[in-house]
């Protein structure tokens, strides 16, 4: 029976225990006991190892079976120390210990986790005969070694071992386990199996255990072996299921893990807190809490690790009632005040809910705070962005409390460093973390990673990252991120694939992307209009069970709606189970974006029914989305209610989208008017900017002068400021004018975004910037372009020179003109892309007036829908005519 298992194993290589033997320590070791002790020496011991009193000498007559009895005795009450003070006195009084005491008083010295000690203790081992002959003894001492963390010395003794019987064997892979040595645990095994010494339930739990932390592949095919030899051997106990059920669910096979739950009878309450903890790691969270509700109609009461196990899911979830009902029930049973995971786990909840005050409130009413509390509140207030709270609970923990702070703490305290205004000095916290030896953490490298991401370093945080021995998905996320938020979506891209062939050669099941990698990265498919990498990331997340959580699901509507997909957009929105004000504010934005005003008003409406309550975000893409559909009164009327009717105060940002609902409609003065009324201490850039644009769309000189001499004054290093109000001048004539903002530009060091346009074609992105000829098909495309130039003016197509600002000859303006990113774009999508394919362009700035028109032209002569997506909205472009209705 054992040689069929061993042959489904690993493959024989040479055995790990015949290698050159490890000596216990390289100085000189402390001795306990002296040849002859003495009382002077016993007391000079005890004081120096043990820091108790000595125990009473007590009179010789006792017999030698009541002394290694009342040793035993206080190892079994957990009197460690007491015990090994005993045995000193046995020494001491001159009584040999035998093959019963030293298992227990090893496994005193054990639980003590004193090496120095447990070596001594060895010493005497040997010297009172019991070194090769005891099996007892040498198990014993292995799992001595393996309490204490010596490696080498577990090695050794379990090579001298001449007998090695099943306990021997059960204690060595443990240990390996134990060390993570997980092949070399599988490979003990093996020699266990060769030695025909028949494995015991104990065994196979290790094995099994060793199993879930390989390659899923591996560990899957092994894992179902041990499963297989457990069943043949009629070993199915509890503590084997348990075991089963958490490798499965660790291998990602979830099915099995409930199946193995349905079949056992002899299920139990950790049976059950198994499933729910495998589960809620595999992010399967409302069958998560289905299986909680079974659990306890079933009879089986929660205890604290099912409390602190599912808590995470109303974190996830944003499930604050449920989250609630947890917490009384906590309460009631006096789990919160004995187990401080239940403690950290509620702290937890109430912060990702946002209800950092009832979070405190737990926190304030733990009286034992364990340095996981501590971490769990500095984390919610990191995570908020009470980031001044978060770094004054830092300094109390260390300060007053006396805790150091851990890995963990830092991964909280640096995102909160950089974004505190209090805190001027961020990479200050790297020499923090270098000076307490924290800086070779993965968790704190990630924290480093993404605070020179955000400090616009992106080279230092690609070092970090790059010289990482051991990246984790996190490690991956965040390095996405901190390209996603420079901006370098290209890269960001790249990052995902090398990801994903990584996970494919080292078969690293823990490199797969999941909830946090796609919702990071869809962002970047949607800056570049990358709809096949999206539609491919879209159903990679449908194969996982992602694709319908809020997280993903709302980031898959924004992708799509920015791909100019807005079917798709809604189509994503009503699989949704689950809506938050994040998704129904993406589903608002895209109606609005793409210039349906009253589908958005609509949903706004059906997110009042649905009892979600919208938000100040909410707002903003209903005014948006009424300014690109021309809905002014409609808007307006939102605008005066929002008060009464919504419960939200507008804020200054309202009152900017208000200006731009005016002004593109014309209303100029009005919206010019409309500032006035805005309430002292607001930030008007945001509104003197929209009105800035509303003067260039429609030439209004006299107040575009006073919006940007304003603006001057409120941001004078925004580039934007400076060219919206040289455009004006230059679409005046004022030349002059025109040079002079151009000069002061110059002198403060201020450079206008170049124009760029993208196209996704294949699986790269195109990019192309204005008057740039860098692209291999450069020369290709400016020559198709003024052969389509020539048909267009046969249509009756003229150039809109207003939009070249430059005081130069006419002709010399069309060629500019010619040259514009999303024209290029185009012309690349028409000549690569087969007859009838839709053409998808993004624009980092506003389309021109002249883009606009000659687009047109082009969707009626090559007979092509182009969708074009600027800063602002979406243009749909077909048979000569925009989506946009010229409004825009």
């Amino acid at each position: 029976m054992s040689s069929c298992l061993l042959h489904l194993l690993l493959p024989p290589v040479s055995s790990p225990f015949h290698s050159q033997q490890l000596p216990f320590s390289r100085h000189k070791p402390r001795y306990l006991l002296r040849a002859t002790p003495t009382s002077a020496a016993l007391a000079e011991v005890s004081d120096a190892v043990f820091d108790v009193a000595p125990s009473k000498l007590i009179s010789q007559s006792r017999s030698p079976e009541l002394w290694i009895d009342s040793l035993r005795s206080k190892v079994r009450s957990n009197l460690l120390r007491e015990a090994v003070l005993t045995y000193i006195d046995m020494i001491v009084l001159g009584i040999k210990p035998d093959n019963f005491a030293f298992p227990a008083l090893l496994k005193a010295v054990a639980d003590l986790h004193d090496v120095d000690l447990g070596k001594q203790i060895h010493a005497h081992v040997y010297k009172f005969g019991y070194g090769a002959d005891s099996v007892t003894v040498a198990n014993t001492l292995v799992n001595l070694y393996r309490k204490c963390g010596d490696f080498g010395a577990v090695h050794k003794v379990f090579d001298r071992i001449t007998e090695r019987n099943q306990v021997s064997w059960n204690s060595m892979i443990s240990s390996l386990c134990s060390f993570e040595k997980w092949e070399m645990a599988l490979e003990a095994f093996r020699f266990m199996l060769d030695e025909n010494v028949e494995p015991s339930s104990f065994t196979l739990v290790s094995v099994a255990i060793a199993c879930s932390n390989l390659p899923v592949s591996e560990g899957l095919l092994l894992g179902k072996q041990v499963h297989a030899y457990s069943l043949r051997k009629g070993d199915l106990n509890s503590f084997m299921v348990n075991t089963l059920v958490a490798m499965y669910g660790k291998l990602g096979k979830l099915a099995s893990s409930k199946a193995l739950l349905g079949n056992f009878e002899g299920r139990d309450l950790v049976t059950w807190n198994t499933v729910l903890s495998s589960l809620c790691q595999n992010e399967q969270f409302l069958e998560a809490l289905e299986y909680l509700r079974e659990m306890v109609l079933k009879g089986v009461e929660p205890d604290g690790f099912t409390i602190s196990s599912v808590l995470p899911v109303c974190s996830h979830l944003e499930m604050l009632r449920t989250g609630r009902e947890m917490h009384a029930y906590a309460l009631k049973n006096g789990s919160l005040d004995e187990n401080s995971f239940v403690g950290s786990a509620l702290v937890d909840m109430y912060c990702n809910c946002k209800q950092v005050v009832s979070a405190r409130r737990v926190f304030d009413g733990i009286f034992d705070r364990k340095t996981g509390l501590w971490n769990a509140m500095i984390a919610g207030y990191a995570q908020n962005e009470h980031d001044e709270e978060a770094l004054s609970l830092f300094m109390e923990m260390e300060e007053s409390a006396g805790i150091l702070a851990n890995t963990t703490t830092m991964a909280s305290v640096v995102p909160a460093c950089v974004r505190s205004n209090a805190f001027s000095r961020k990479e200050a916290i790297h020499g923090f973390v270098v000076k307490r030896g924290l800086d070779g953490d993965r968790f704190v490298q990630n924290a480093l990673m993404d605070m020179y991401s955000r400090l616009g370093k992106i080279d230092i945080a690609e070092m970090i990252f790059g010289k990482m021995e051991d990246k984790d998905l996190v490690s991956w996320n965040t390095m996405i991120t901190g390209y996603v938020f420079s901006e370098c979506h290209e890269d960001a891209l790249l990052l995902l694939h090398k990801m994903q062939n990584f996970e494919r050669k080292a078969s690293r099941a823990g490199l797969k992307p999941n909830s946090i990698t796609l919702m990071t990265i869809l962002p970047s498919c949607a800056a570049l209009s990358a709809l096949a990498k999206g539609k491919e990331i879209h159903a990679y997340s449908i194969k996982n069970n992602l694709a319908t959580g809020v997280a993903v699901g709302s980031a898959l509507v924004d992708m799509y709606a920015k791909c100019g997909c807005l079917h798709n957009a809604r189509k994503v929105f009503d699989q949704i189970p689950i809506r938050n004000v994040i998704t129904w504010n993406v589903i608002i934005m895209a109606y609005g974006m793409h210039g349906n005003g009253q589908d958005a008003i609509d949903l706004l409406k059906m997110m009042m029914i649905q009892k979600v309550k919208p938000n100040e975000v909410t707002f903003i893409s209903v005014f948006a989305a009424c300014s690109h559909s021309g809905m002014v009164d409609e808007g307006l009327r939102i605008f005066y209610n929002m008060q009464s009717e919504y419960g939200v105060e507008p804020s200054s940002d309202h009152y900017a989208c208000v200006v731009d609902l005016l002004g593109r409609a014309g209303r100029v003065k009005e919206a010019y008017q409309l500032m006035s009324t805005m309430p002292p201490g607001f930030d008007k850039a945001g509104a003197w900017s929209s009105l800035l644009g509303a003067c260039r769309i429609h030439n209004n000189l006299e107040i575009g002068d006073i919006a940007a001499q304003n603006l001057v004054q409120l941001e004078p290093d925004v580039a934007s400021h400076y060219v919206l109000l040289a455009n004006i001048y230059s679409s005046a004539g004022l030349w002059e004018k025109a040079t002079e903002v151009r000069r002061k530009m110059k002198e403060k060091g201020v450079r206008k975004e170049p124009g760029c346009s993208w196209i996704e074609y294949g699986d790269e992105v195109h990019k192309f910037i204005a008057g740039d000829s860098s692209h291999p098909q450069s020369e290709k495309l400016h020559g198709y372009l003024e052969t389509l130039w020539e048909k267009m003016r046969k249509e009756g197509y003229v150039p809109d020179t207003s939009c070249v600002l430059h005081n130069v000859e006419e002709d010399e303006k069309e060629v500019l003109l010619c040259g514009h990113s999303e024209k290029l774009a185009i012309a690349f999508g028409i000549l690569n892309t087969s007859p009838g394919t839709v053409i998808r362009v993004a624009k980092n700035l506003r389309v021109c007036n002249d883009c606009h028109q000659a687009t047109k032209f082009i969707s009626k002569i090559v007979d092509r829908e182009i969708i074009l997506r600027d800063v602002r909205r979406f243009h749909h472009f077909k048979n000569g005519t925009c989506s946009c209705g010229d409004y825009w």
